[in-house]
């Protein structure tokens, strides 16, 4: 549709008629609709691969995480990139034309370690399966990784004042079993 709108605008004579103004109005519209499809697209992708880097962590496991297991596993994930920083400050070091070299690539990897590491210990949590949950782990091993499927699964703020809470809960319920 959008090459036949173009063809017809280039058939319009002067600029300012109202079918070339309708026209564009309809181009406009189109590449607003593509900008917005792209946008979740990106969205999709990055939440993709934050799941993908958690699905790589559990491949041999069977049984749900505890939610110790889960907050464990959680730090490892804000700790991702230490390995990146630590080249980059090795790459920096060695002389001294080179230490602007990967400065943004730094920024950028220090700005979100530091927003992920604040929602995670203070705020209100990072976008994440609920791993303590039988129903949702096993949805979560079912998945795919392909970032399409990742809207069946249930997404939720997980943050360590909500792993710690669900934690005595559970010692809570084991105790009242125990007695």
């Amino acid at each position: 549709p959008k090459q036949t709108i173009l063809k017809e605008l280039a058939k319009c004579k002067h600029p300012k008629s109202r079918k070339t103004l309708a026209l564009t109005r309809k181009v406009k519209k189109i590449n607003n609709r593509e900008k917005t499809k792209l946008g979740h697209a990106a969205k999709a992708n990055i939440v993709g691969k934050k799941l993908a880097w958690f699905a790589e962590r559990l491949l041999e496991r069977q049984d749900p995480l505890m939610p110790a297991e889960y907050e464990a596993l959680v730090d490892e994930y804000l700790q991702r990139f230490d390995q990146e920083l630590e080249q980059i400050k090795i790459v920096q070091s060695i002389g001294k034309h080179r230490a602007t070299q990967h400065a943004a690539r730094e920024a950028v990897i220090k700005t979100t370690i530091e927003t992920e590491k604040l929602n995670f210990n203070t705020g209100g949590g990072i976008e994440l399966p609920d791993l303590c949950d039988a129903v949702n782990f096993k949805l979560f091993q079912e998945w795919d990784g392909s970032a399409a499927s990742i809207q069946h699964l249930k997404l939720k703020f997980i943050s360590r004042k909500a792993l710690k809470t669900s934690a005595a809960k559970k010692e809570a319920e084991a105790e009242k079993m125990m007695e």
